[in-house]
């Protein structure tokens, strides 16, 4: 296998407008990198963003697109532990159009390529990345709550006796928060969700899963007295979900519990003075986004894709699930329709397209 001269790629010609579909290449392979067949990517609203508010777009014409799975296609120097042909996903670099995923071939830095186990598909490691990775900064990184990470020593029991909070169980990333608090042995994992999600989100580690609807003393009631909560992860970062945050932290202050952090999802901003100033306990709203490629973050994407991908890594022994795919067919013609689909709102599934369609 070898990368053609020229590839088929979607790009967002000029500000204002919609994808269309153009001839592409890529340079040649630097030391540690590889090019990758992108055979699935999944549309996540990161995308959708920076094509109407023109946010991480350098110039024109755009490649977007951040998270994919394919073929190993091209090896770099100074790489030794991939093969072509071989199966692996990603997450793309944003605003590196070279390493964006909206075309047929991509090129990155091997150490944040995992690689994809047998027992799932392309579809569904192209959804993986992206939203696991802010999880994975959210949970483990000092911007976020700063806990050891499963793979560390004891980080798979630093949740234990301990209670953690995930608003929008069934969104890509509440999944993932789902799977990542059960692997960092959390004794409680509450969510919300619609009741459709609710049997799913048990299986994948949710110790209780409440109404999508459910308030702040609902979820104090869920916690209950005698486990403290640890934090609260806010997934969807609304104004609603955010005041819904809050107001467990008001329920819980009532009982044993004793909530300092809400962690939330870029880019939401919020004002927490009001709530300090009516003499509430200082809460932090550490508020993250989860770019594996930054410097600052690799020490945690880099095993990550060790220990998440390969024949003996969490998804090859059933510890960590994908999202569920759904299709949209037409290839790369078909990306406006998938993100737009992703934009009207999906619960409980991943919006993918197959760029080779």
């Amino acid at each position: 296998m070898a990368v053609p001269n020229t590839f088929r790629a979607a790009v967002v010609p000029s500000p204002g407008k919609q994808h269309i579909i153009v001839d592409r290449s890529l340079p040649p392979l630097q030391s540690g990198e590889v090019a990758i067949k992108v055979t699935s990517t999944s549309i996540n609203p990161i995308d959708w963003k920076m094509r109407d508010h023109e946010v991480f777009i350098t110039d024109y014409p755009a490649v977007l697109g951040s998270d994919a799975a394919g073929e190993i296609a091209a090896i770099g120097p100074d790489v030794s532990n991939f093969s072509i042909g071989e199966r692996v996903f990603f997450q793309g670099i944003i605003g590196n159009y070279d390493a964006s995923t909206f075309q047929q071939y991509a090129k990155i830095d091997a150490a944040l390529v995992a690689k994809t186990p047998d027992n799932i598909s392309d579809d569904q490691a192209s959804g993986i990345m992206l939203a696991s990775l802010a999880v994975l900064t959210a949970y483990y990184d000092k911007t976020g709550h700063g806990l050891p990470a499963p793979w560390d020593k004891g980080g798979d029991k630093i949740g234990n006796g301990a209670a953690i909070v995930i608003i929008g169980g069934s969104s890509s990333m509440g999944q993932y928060a789902i799977q990542l608090a059960r692997l960092s042995g959390f004794s409680k994992i509450i969510t919300n969700s619609s009741p459709a999600h609710k049997d799913y989100l048990q299986k994948l580690g949710a110790t209780i899963v409440l109404d999508r609807e459910a308030t702040a003393d609902g979820f104090a009631a869920a916690i209950g007295g005698n486990v403290p909560l640890d934090f609260i992860l806010d997934t969807i970062s609304a104004k609603s979900t955010r005041e819904l945050s809050v107001g467990i932290v008001k329920a819980v202050k009532s009982t044993k519990a004793a909530v300092t952090k809400i962690v939330v999802v870029l880019p939401e901003v919020l004002d927490f003075e009001k709530f300090d100033a009516e003499g509430e306990s200082k809460v932090t709203f550490p508020r993250i986004i989860g770019l594996g490629s930054t410097p600052s973050l690799r020490y945690l994407s880099e095993p990550f894709a060790k220990h998440l991908g390969g024949d003996d890594g969490y998804i090859a022994r059933g510890l960590f699930e994908p999202n569920r795919p759904v299709i949209v067919p037409g290839g790369l013609a078909s990306v406006e329709a998938a993100l737009a689909k992703n934009k009207k709102g999906v619960s409980g599934e991943k919006v993918v397209i197959r760029p080779f369609e």
